[in-house]
């Protein structure tokens, strides 16, 4: 058995403008003795930018930037960038995030080479509304009830949206840290479960590529809600 040892908090809040009002969901990467941290960093109002330090151990606090190493630069994004996670497949790092524009939360890439300068490669999740979602969905095998059921979700956004494009929400994308079968594999989820993606090349993520992603939706879908009272939503 594994044993856990809990070391308490390693990061506060501070005073900087971009991270006093808190910070949480760090990805996390390790080169050699060294771990680097690209944490959420609230300001606040709420909005989101990704912060950075460096670890030289475990615990050891080496570096930490005193501005934010990621920020809103699209309209995509305009309201923050969110939930960093982290891989290194073959020489390129990985970094995803939630973009999130005040009503539209979907999944985005930025790649590195050497974890200091990010290259954004934009919206990698789909970009459709959810009656378009349900559309192809219907067209496959049936899936669980409570994908068919956030149309109350989606109606409340709306209303914050006033006229703006809404489209389906598609949060926390993690890729594989290395290739399975040569392709790339990432995990992301569509309310209210997680799927899993599988492609050749990120280029291959295309409208038609959902289309028939979602029509075969069951077979992409690795865990969804159970009875549990706390899985509920």
């Amino acid at each position: 058995m594994i044993k856990v040892k809990k070391e308490g908090v390693l990061l506060n809040k501070t005073d900087l403008e971009f991270e006093n009002r808190g910070i949480l969901n760090p990805a996390i990467i390790r080169e050699g003795d060294k771990v680097h941290l690209f944490y959420r960093a609230v300001q606040q109002g709420g909005h989101s930018t990704i912060g950075y330090c460096r670890l030289d151990g475990p615990l050891s606090i080496a570096e930490r930037y005193e501005k934010p190493a990621m920020v809103p630069e699209f309209d995509y994004e305009s309201n923050g960038v969110e939930d960093p996670r982290i891989v290194k497949i073959d020489d390129l790092y990985y970094l995803t995030y939630t973009a999130y524009n005040g009503y539209n939360a979907q999944g985005a890439l930025a790649v590195s080479t050497d974890l200091k300068k990010f290259e954004k490669r934009g919206i990698i999740t789909p970009h459709f509304s959810y009656v378009n979602f349900i559309y192809f969905l219907e067209k496959g095998e049936r899936v669980n009830d409570k994908y068919y059921r956030n149309h109350k979700f989606y109606y409340h956004q709306k209303d914050i949206a006033l006229n703006k494009e809404l489209l389906l929400w598609d949060k926390d994308v993690v890729f594989f840290p290395k290739r399975i079968k040569g392709k790339l594999c990432f995990l992301h989820r569509i309310r209210p479960g997680i799927q899993i993606v599988y492609v050749n090349n990120i280029k291959d993520l295309t409208k038609k590529f959902w289309e028939k992603y979602f029509i075969g939706f069951k077979e992409y879908i690795v865990m969804d809600p159970g009875i549990n009272k706390h899985e509920s939503k």
